[in-house]
């Protein structure tokens, strides 16, 4: 399959969806400061810019005096690769019911469709039982096809940036990639992304494990991504996303980012534009921005 280079939502996207609304968020600063101090050198940057593998890779790196119950961020190590493709694909597959069901409430032209479908299905087959079953079928219509264009843009994800995190992100001039540690297990994850162009860095792939959901962890990926930003000079943080909970939106703006716009008809890679596609599957793609200095 021929996929595009990935853009922002590839990222973030379609996986920024957490839910820690956040609560825990100054528990964890808290402990975060109790820990020993560390230093983030600055990246460098350029002046202009089978599924699961099983080969062994080395041990990442074990801090031994962080506390049992303190959340560490870390810079991704290859060893950590299975595990966080594996949190980036269950981050992934919870949009589809999500995107399938939750997101038609943001859609009013959908349901505007929906209603005629069903006023027609009536006045045709005079059955009030047939008229009834009709919205089981549209939801399993949207189910069908958003599990098909959300599982074409995992697959085109998995193929990209997130085959070779090394060398997109941690081999890249301005970018990163870490990982969020929890009792000396890989936790969450997020991604930045440096454009020399319009000196913005570009916050990607943060997705949290749904058992430790709840702790401050994506907000305090997030600050990492900021603390980021700040050391290599980048004017503003960016972001988009196509996250129809409330609590991904909410943890943005808890962070600092304003809402600057929403595209309603937005494309992902693997949509083929059909008919049917159009009637039973749409998102809408959010963008934040963080001014962190004027240029």
């Amino acid at each position: 399959m021929h996929c595009l280079p990935p853009e922002m939502v590839c990222e973030t996207k379609i996986v920024a969806e957490d839910h820690d609304a956040v609560p825990g968020g100054g528990q964890l600063h808290h402990q975060q400061k109790q820990q020993q101090p560390t230093t983030t050198e600055p990246r460098p940057r350029a002046a202009s810019s089978p599924r699961w593998p099983t080969s062994p890779s080395p041990s990442p790196p074990v801090d031994a005096g962080a506390a049992p119950d303190a959340v560490c961020i870390r810079e991704f190590h290859p060893a950590q690769r299975e595990v966080v493709r594996r949190i980036f694909y269950a981050g992934i597959m919870e949009r589809i019911p999500n995107t399938a069901f939750r997101g038609l409430k943001d859609q009013p032209g959908a349901q505007l469709v929906y209603g005629a479908m069903a006023v027609i299905c009536f006045v045709v087959t005079k059955s009030l039982l047939v008229t009834c079953c009709l919205p089981i079928f549209l939801m399993g219509m949207r189910y069908y096809f958003s599990r098909k264009v959300i599982l074409s843009y995992l697959e085109c994800a998995l193929n990209t940036d997130m085959s070779d995190i090394e060398q997109y992100y941690m081999k890249s001039p301005g970018s990163c990639f870490w990982v969020a540690m929890l009792n000396g297990n890989v936790v969450g994850i997020v991604a930045a992304r440096g454009n020399e162009e319009d000196n913005t860095l570009e916050l990607r792939r943060m997705s949290v494990d749904s058992k430790y959901r709840g702790k401050g962890i994506a907000k305090a990926l997030g600050r990492k991504v900021l603390e980021f930003a700040v050391i290599n000079n980048y004017s503003s943080v960016v972001l988009g996303t196509t996250a129809v909970k409330v609590a991904a939106h909410k943890l943005y703006e808890s962070l600092g980012f304003k809402h600057v716009g929403v595209v309603k008809h937005y494309s992902l890679p693997g949509m083929t534009h059909s008919v049917l596609e159009r009637v039973f599957f749409q998102v809408r793609y959010h963008r934040y921005c963080l001014q962190l200095r004027e240029e």
